[in-house]
């Protein structure tokens, strides 16, 4: 190998000093208000502060974008998001979430665990504030949700999916960031794969390393990474990169090879001229994470705490919407599925 709660989840899923900048989330209300009458509104106050990438990545933070959305359309919630600024520090980070809570929010969700920091300082001194982070387990804060994802299960699936198709016996992964996160995607991956066949050789490739998080913010350099991957023999490519995936699927359709997506169904948000590449996706939950996250803060039952979401609560799983592709391997895929959840197979966690 080359270095270089199953119902519940399914039946929502288909129901500046600083980057304060508020994205219009075309879906609810702006912070400064719901109503037109002049009177302060009572609605629980929801924001949501991005990834590296945005809104906009056709992944990750798009999937907690759903998320927000459909609170704001079901419950009565006022919703704003914010973007990251390229490249911020720490601090930036920081300031967000505090002027977040100074400005009125009742939930504070920071999206991803570039925030673990941020939220460790801020969280305690905003007691009256829900905050809630995704991919980071906090337990020691007790105002603070931890929505973290079992993201080695999906992918040991994505990559027996990749072990079952490849015709040249050599598939791909392509990580954002080389992180402890991301390194759960690869060793899923790559476990998936030796499942199936331990012939088939693995590429992998990452785009930075930390502290550079450009990794996730860049189609470029995934559109580079997936072609040198293509040109050593990949025919099927899994990225755990954000938007730098937009690249990947790019050269996927260039160099006419499978592409595996990530976190969200990256076959439903692709273009028309792209579907026909995409194998499957590794998909988390992240938007019902989120809308339960709110659902519970509406009901007045927010909670402190990890809560974690894996195979056997359907927070994580892979998708069959690109029925051509994937039919075929559906049976062998849910059988490992199962053994997955019934503990006959461990999925690793660490390269």
């Amino acid at each position: 190998m080359k270095r270089s709660n199953a119902v519940k989840f399914a039946a929502v899923a288909a129901a500046g000093a600083l980057a304060l900048t508020a994205c219009d989330n075309g879906a609810g209300e702006s912070a400064e208000g719901a109503s037109g009458s002049g009177e302060e509104s009572t609605a629980l106050r929801v924001g949501l502060a991005y990834d590296v990438g945005g809104r906009g990545d056709r992944s990750f933070n798009d999937s907690a974008y759903r998320g927000l959305s459909q609170a704001a359309e079901e419950l009565d919630v006022e919703t704003r998001d914010f973007e990251p600024a390229d490249g911020e520090a720490d601090s930036a980070k920081e300031e967000r979430l505090s002027t977040m809570a100074e400005e009125g929010f009742d939930v504070v969700i920071a999206v991803g665990f570039a925030y673990d920091g941020a939220v460790r300082a801020v969280a305690p001194e905003y007691p009256d504030v829900h905050f809630a982070i995704v991919d980071s387990e906090i337990a020691d804060v007790d105002n603070v949700t931890s929505l973290v994802f079992s993201e080695e299960q999906a992918s040991f699936l994505a990559g027996a999916a990749a072990a079952l198709t490849t015709e040249e016996d050599h598939v791909g992964f392509i990580g954002g960031v080389e992180n402890p996160l991301i390194q759960k995607f690869e060793a899923g991956y790559v476990a998936g794969v030796q499942h199936i066949s331990e012939d088939v050789e693995v590429e992998i490739d990452y785009i930075s390393q930390p502290p550079d998080f450009s990794g996730f913010s860049d189609p470029a350099a995934g559109r580079e990474t997936a072609q040198a991957q293509y040109d050593r023999g990949a025919d099927v490519i899994y990225h755990a990169a954000g938007a730098s995936g937009n690249g990947v699927l790019q050269s996927a359709v260039e160099n006419e090879f499978l592409f595996i997506g990530v976190d969200s169904d990256q076959y439903e948000n692709a273009e028309e001229q792209q579907k026909p590449f995409v194998l499957t996706s590794a998909i988390k939950q992240v938007d019902v994470s989120v809308f339960e996250l709110i659902q519970s803060a509406v009901d007045g039952e927010a909670e402190g705490g990890v809560q974690r979401f894996d195979l056997a609560s359907g927070g994580v799983d892979y998708t069959q919407t690109n029925s051509d592709l994937i039919d075929p391997l559906t049976a062998q895929l849910d059988e490992i599925k199962q053994q997955i959840i019934d503990g006959e197979i461990e999925v690793p966690t660490e390269p």
